[in-house]
């Protein structure tokens, strides 16, 4: 059974700090003797009733979170409730009424530090990359033991689509980038290339091939494909660091890093592609972009400047004496996410960020203290629902106060 713990830290614990005593922190973990049978049934009825409405209601109803915080606070709803017919007047007292129903309701899922638990997310794309990020550091089984990747499986199966595919977000029609990252997390994650409750790994797969395979996924998740091992790097549209010695509005990329080419990423290799992997012409595929994923087609200059960075740039500042350059930018890069995470407590400005500078901090150093400490603030992202494990898109929870305060 899963629990909500809120403000809940450990300021001597040398990889996670917090100024404010950690109030605001919401962090979710399982624990299989927590609540009763009878409790345990009412979740599991949420959630199988979420499973059957899947494509008619998107957006889970945070039954979990609301279950425990109505049961601490013993909560009984005393005002009652106001029905209009039609063509009835809504007056001042029937409106008051039912603002103050809805008042007391909403007071009671405050908790107990003031915040109120939520969450923020939705897209789909945020939470495969960082199951890629902890595959290719070894620490998968230890951030996402058993329970944690059942409750994944049950979010990538609620919102697959009808066609078989994963939308940008819940309610987005399927797209390439998210298709294929959560296609790559569930196989991470233990299915097989048919497992997955209705067929969702087969479903996936079909939908990616029947639009000629993941070399046409945009720009966004060719990068994660290139650090998985599942695109040429040498072959691929160039994001030089050097861009940090200049102007701070500037792109970066993550350096030319490939993780472990284990046996998943070859089997990967042979599902997601048309062709045998080994006779693709990476080069002919840089600027392909699926067109479920292209929401603005790309300008002549933009496909110029990825020409001229990839035929006359890249391969110089690969070369000595030019290389020396290359290792400046990727020292100063690294100063800009240290500096990002320090200031951020290692929660980072957001998911997308969390999981890329988490890496680059591993690669930097695998045992060092800043990756241990990025590993400490995973919690802070997870969400659990009753469509499964989320991840957010922020771990700030200022909005989750300032909102429902507004309002009050």
């Amino acid at each position: 059974m899963w629990k909500l713990k809120v403000a809940d830290g450990d300021n001597n614990d040398p990889y996670i700090f917090s100024t404010n005593n950690f109030i605001g922190r919401q962090v979710w973990e399982f624990d299989p003797d927590y609540e009763t049978r009878e409790v345990q049934a009412e979740v599991e009825a949420a959630r199988e009733n979420f499973w059957e409405n899947r494509h008619l209601i998107k957006c889970n109803s945070n039954l979990l979170c609301r279950m425990q915080l109505l049961r601490e606070k013993n909560f009984k709803q005393t005002i009652p409730q106001v029905k209009v017919g039609d063509g009835e007047e809504i007056t001042y007292e029937i409106a008051k009424t039912a603002m103050r129903r809805g008042a007391h309701f909403f007071s009671a899922l405050q908790a107990s530090d003031g915040h109120w638990p939520a969450e923020i997310a939705g897209p789909l794309y945020f939470l495969p990359p960082l199951v890629m990020c902890l595959y290719i550091t070894g620490h998968l089984d230890t951030v996402f033991p058993a329970e944690y990747r059942r409750e994944i499986l049950r979010y990538l199966y609620c919102h697959q689509n009808e066609d078989g595919g994963w939308g940008f977000h819940i309610e987005e029609h399927s797209t390439m980038i998210s298709t294929t990252l959560n296609y790559i997390c569930m196989r991470i994650l233990g299915e097989g290339p048919d497992g997955g409750r209705d067929n969702a790994c087969a479903r996936g797969r079909k939908w990616i091939r029947d639009r000629g395979g993941v070399t046409s996924i945009p720009s966004w998740g060719k990068t994660w494909l290139l650090i998985f091992g599942l695109f040429d790097w040498s072959r691929s549209n160039p994001m030089p660091p050097e861009f940090w010695l200049f102007p701070s509005f500037l792109p970066i990329h993550p350096g030319r890093f490939v993780g472990p080419i284990t046996p998943l990423v070859l089997e990967l290799r042979e599902e997601l592609f048309l062709q045998p992997y080994n006779e693709i012409i990476w080069k002919k595929v840089r600027h392909l972009c699926a067109k479920e994923d292209l929401y603005y087609p790309h300008p002549l200059i933009q496909d110029l400047m990825w020409d001229t960075l990839y035929i006359c740039t890249e391969p110089l500042l690969t070369r000595w004496p030019f290389n020396k350059l290359r290792q400046k930018a990727l020292e100063v890069t690294m100063k800009h996410i240290h500096y990002e995470d320090e200031n951020s407590r290692y929660i980072t400005i957001g998911c997308v960020e969390k999981s890329l500078c988490m890496l680059a901090c591993w690669v930097e150093n695998p045992n060092g203290d800043y990756f241990k400490k990025h590993l400490a603030r995973i919690p802070d992202y997870i969400w659990v629902g009753e469509d499964g494990i989320k991840m957010q898109g922020f771990g700030s929870k200022s909005g989750t106060l300032l909102l429902p305060y507004k309002h009050f």
